[in-house]
């Protein structure tokens, strides 16, 4: 049966770009529209100032979604990208009538209730050490001062816009379906990533691929991820289904 046509908009992670998600564009299925949506001072959108804070990267990005024709539609995002998903999705589901997403997919990013602090020296030396430690950067690029120079405020700004994230917990839990993906040897851990299933209300999954962090940009990993992604969004697999949670493949109620 063929799924009903979908956009799914894609947050990337610190440092990052519309850019990384453009090959998805020929890895998914024609009803599924893959749409890169550009942080400020990047990429298109490179003349921009950057943003540093979290509040007022949501607002940005829900005025640029506001800007596109109405239509079905979930979020992704990977790292910092999938906080960013997050507070989009409460943002256009308690804000605009209509305008909520249909699912949330959440990538290699700690809950909201339990994320690690941010590091704190901002420094050129501490971010490219954290960068190290993240992986996903070739290490050829560390030895292009040019190259550091156009990318280390980048992520420095990002750095503050996580740094700023305040978790309300007076919100209530989100009303759609929400499905976190995660890196087995990712610094994240499965407590961290399985405490998303508190911020819905509806249906809950947690999925495991080998590697770290960065573990979608292994070929073999992400294209498991996008016949994973193309399951839970099929129009079956998208309907609200109660406060059941499913974790590993097994589920529980």
């Amino acid at each position: 049966m063929t799924s009903a046509p979908l956009t799914l908009l894609c947050l990337p992670n610190a440092g990052g770009s519309a850019a990384m998600y453009h090959r998805w564009k020929r890895l998914l299925p024609d009803w599924l529209t893959v749409l890169p949506m550009e942080l400020p001072g990047r990429g298109h959108l490179g003349s921009q100032p950057l943003v540093s804070d979290y509040d007022a990267m949501v607002t940005q990005l829900a005025s640029d979604y506001l800007a596109l024709p109405p239509g079905r539609y979930a979020l992704f995002g990977h790292s910092m990208g999938g906080l960013l998903a997050y507070g989009l999705a409460q943002r256009l589901s308690l804000s605009v009538a209509g305008r909520a997403p249909c699912a949330l997919l959440v990538s290699a990013s700690a809950a909201p209730t339990c994320r690690n602090p941010v590091v704190g020296d901002l420094r050129d030396g501490a971010l490219i050490a954290e960068m190290r430690k993240q992986g996903g950067t070739p290490e050829e690029a560390f030895a292009s001062e040019e190259l550091m120079q156009m990318v280390l405020p980048v992520m420095r700004a990002d750095y503050q816009v996580c740094a700023s994230f305040q978790h309300d917990a007076r919100r209530q839990p989100l009303a759609l379906p929400l499905h976190v993906f995660a890196g087995r040897s990712d610094h994240n851990t499965p407590q961290q990533m399985a405490a998303w299933h508190h911020e819905t209300q509806a249906s809950f999954s947690l999925h495991w691929f080998d590697g770290g962090h960065f573990y979608l940009r292994d070929a073999p990993q992400e294209a498991l991820l996008m016949h994973t992604i193309e399951r839970l969004l099929h129009t079956n697999r998208i309907e609200r289904t109660g406060a059941a949670i499913v974790l590993a493949g097994q589920e529980m109620v």
